[in-house]
């Protein structure tokens, strides 16, 4: 018996996996840290991680707004289940040692993708946290407003989640001595410019993204 899905269930499937999709690949790069020079102002070093993090909350919004609630939580809970699963998985192969002629040893193999334990646990709370945060906010700016101002809803209500999700992450490492305590008040300013700077940038994806889906639903 083969299940045929309409357009609108196809590109909710396609919405999760991307938010899904973001969410691990961030937790398995975030060990990188760059440095990136915005506009010859000002120099942000940060996680390769946290380049894509805000991008997720472009698709939980683009779910709250054509969804539901239901529907953008189940998408969160689920992101973070295969999440944990991933790791888990990583944990495990992490165990097992390599032969002498394995093109990444040991020691490789730990330094990239063993190190799972306080910050990953602190910045998979974090998200959970803000991205529920976020669809809450988000439905009611967009209650107050009437169904008006796309962009108040898009930015305000990540704008404050994100603040929400960097001040858990970095917060909780500092108390475990990951980072110095005397860093909380850089790191967070420093972490979160830039999300803020992406999150204000790429509104015009958001509508793009809204336009698309709209259109695809007045086909199908």
């Amino acid at each position: 018996m083969s299940i045929e899905f309409n357009i609108k269930e196809k590109i909710y499937i396609i919405l999760c996996t991307f938010f899904t999709v973001l969410i691990i690949v961030g937790n398995l790069i975030y060990q990188k840290f760059i440095s990136l020079n915005i506009f010859n102002f000002y120099i942000l070093e940060l996680s390769v991680g946290t380049i894509l993090y805000p991008l997720t909350f472009l698709f939980t919004d683009l779910i709250t707004e054509f969804y539901s609630k239901e529907r953008a939580n189940f998408c969160v809970k689920l992101a973070i289940i295969f999440n944990i699963i991933v790791v888990l998985i990583i944990s495990l192969m992490d165990k097992l040692e390599a032969t002498n002629w394995s093109n990444v040893d040991n020691i490789t193999f730990h330094k990239v993708f063993g190190s799972y334990h306080i910050s990953f646990l602190a910045s998979t709370f974090a998200c959970y946290i803000a991205q529920l945060l976020d669809i809450n906010i988000y439905l009611w700016i967009r209650k107050i407003t009437k169904g008006k101002y796309l962009w108040i809803r898009n930015n305000f209500s990540t704008a404050i989640s994100l603040f929400i999700d960097t001040f858990i992450v970095i917060g909780i490492m500092s108390l475990f001595n990951i980072i110095p305590l005397k860093q909380l008040d850089y790191l967070v300013l420093n972490s979160y410019s830039f999300k803020l700077f992406f999150t204000i940038f790429s509104t015009p994806i958001f509508y793009a993204g809204v336009c698309l889906i709209s259109l695809f639903f007045k086909k199908g």
